[in-house]
């Protein structure tokens, strides 16, 4: 009856609109009155305080500045431009391109609506330049952008240590170092995906060269014309055509969807195109190559950093996203010179907003965590389902099904404090690793990103690439079943999640 009246509630709130983040404590709330009487209500804010103040939590907030100090430096348009001259030159090299570039960008952001504003701004207009439909570049974008939180650093790792620690040990290095492997597979993935989808000059029976097939400033073909929607102008910015190499301008939009300025290095307060093949050759020799590379190897050096540091027992992951933010704030100022003082109120507020709407959902979260917990709901349906089947590979694959519709419609934060007390102690007790388990349930809720009808990233690329939410969709699935194909991978094949951490040696 508990059980019914928590989760029933809590379904109720969202389908009556009410966010997430409220749902959760609403429905708490509802339970904890119905059971125990209103003076129980005292319990709340003894719950939700030491949830959101833990220690380990605080490397969130630093994570989260630096994630938005490097969106207002250009960092992704750098990234972007030496992924371009490298693998531009080959075919489907726009889409390795683009993988490429939220890889490393989720290596800095820690989180996927980010790093798919940071990319998309920059690479949707270019793929649809390229001769993809808008649906599939849009698509291919939101995608690779779920990467951001299954490579390192990532912010679903942290949570993931605190609400599991009472479960076992894990760490957030080892679960850091053991999310490299399966987003390598991932972006495998989504390439492989990008391989299947039929460009706009292939549909019309048009040959299809390497690299950027209309080649930097030239006119589309009539087929590409046809394939890419009335929009299409609206989206490249003023660099569609070639004016990028003059200064035309194009703008990075922030997880607030505010704008910030982007640059391909051309000098401070400088702005570059929103479409690399536009500015950058991809014929370019070694000369040019290592000029890109030059340009990109302070943002290149943030994941080193972080993971060099903590690995190397420099300083804790904590300690890591202080640095990490410090080091972000001089790139930004010292170095790229796009970040002025002027900006800096705005970006502290911004990473301000940004942490408490995490730590609001910490909060209202674990106290949904503690009603499952001390009314015994996490017991009697880890009891039920052991009583019914103890196989393993049929118990994940159940569970896998479960998170991948949980994921549809619930933030990684939230399904972990909603699920991870009930799911953890049933994959302990049939034999699953506690590392297998935090990397399984991340990748799992990756997927939930970019899959109807409530995925983020989806939104957070419609927005950017200026069409509709429905057509996007049309174009998803291609990439939604290779990742489900990854996470079958990552989820019975416990080596993949273990191998790089006990290589290492981190515990």
């Amino acid at each position: 009856m508990i059980t019914l009246l928590l989760f029933g509630s809590f379904f109720l709130f969202l389908g009556l609109g009410i966010p997430v983040a409220f749902a959760l404590g609403l429905s708490a709330v509802v339970t904890l009155v119905t059971t125990d009487g209103v003076q129980v209500l005292d319990v709340v804010p003894s719950v939700m305080f030491p949830s959101m103040s833990s220690g380990t939590l605080l490397a969130i907030p630093f994570f989260v500045l630096a994630g938005i100090v490097m969106q207002y430096t250009g960092i992704s348009q750098r990234l972007v431009d030496l992924a371009f001259l490298i693998f531009g030159r080959f075919s489907h090299g726009l889409a390795a391109v683009t993988i490429i570039s939220a890889f490393f960008f989720s290596a800095i952001s820690g989180s996927g609506p980010a790093t798919v504003a940071a990319i998309g701004a920059i690479l949707i207009p270019a793929l649809v330049r390229n001769g993809y439909q808008k649906k599939h570049a849009v698509s291919l974008v939101a995608a690779s952008g779920s990467m951001g939180i299954v490579v390192p650093p990532s912010i679903a790792f942290i949570i993931f240590a605190v609400v599991a620690a009472e479960f076992g040990s894990i760490s957030i290095s080892r679960l850091f170092i053991a999310g490299i492997i399966p987003g390598i597979i991932m972006a495998v993935a989504f390439f492989i995906a990008a391989l299947f989808v039929p460009r706009v000059r292939e549909m019309a029976g048009l040959p299809v060269k390497a690299g950027a097939e209309a080649g930097p400033g030239s006119a589309p073909t009539a087929a590409e014309s046809d394939g890419a929607d009335s929009n299409r102008a609206g989206s490249y910015g003023t660099g569609g055509s070639g004016e990028g190499a003059a200064g035309g301008k194009t703008q990075l939009l922030t997880t607030k969807g505010k704008a910030a300025s982007a640059s391909s290095g051309a000098g401070a307060g400088s702005v570059g195109s929103a479409d690399p093949t536009a500015t950058v050759n991809p014929e370019g020799g070694f000369g040019e190559i290592l000029a890109a590379l030059v340009k990109a190897i302070p943002g290149l050096l943030i994941p080193v950093i972080i993971l060099g540091g903590i690995y190397g027992g420099i300083f804790t992951p904590t300690e890591a996203g202080a640095v990490a933010s410090v080091y972000a704030l001089i790139v930004g100022v010292f170095v790229y010179r796009e970040l002025t003082w002027k900006d800096m109120p705005k970006v502290f507020l911004e990473s301000g907003v940004s942490t408490a709407v995490i730590m609001f959902i910490v909060g209202v979260a674990s106290l949904f965590s503690y009603v499952i917990t001390v009314e015994g709901i996490a017991e009697r349906i880890s009891t039920a389902v052991l009583s019914v089947t103890d196989n393993k590979y049929l118990i994940l694959a159940v569970i896998t099904v479960i998170l991948l519709i949980v994921g549809a419609f619930v933030d990684a934060i939230s399904a972990f404090y909603l699920f991870i007390p009930i799911l953890v102690p049933i994959l302990l007790g049939v034999g699953v690793d506690m590392t297998t388990i935090g990397v399984f349930m991340t990748v799992n809720l990756a997927i939930g990103l970019f899959t109807p009808p409530v995925g983020l990233n989806l939104y957070v690329g419609a927005g950017i690439g200026k069409t509709r939410l429905e057509e996007v969709v049309r174009g998803i699935m291609p990439f939604l079943i290779c990742a489900i194909v990854a996470l079958l991978l990552i989820t019975y094949i416990p080596a993949i999640s273990n191998w790089l951490p006990d290589l290492l040696g981190v515990g």
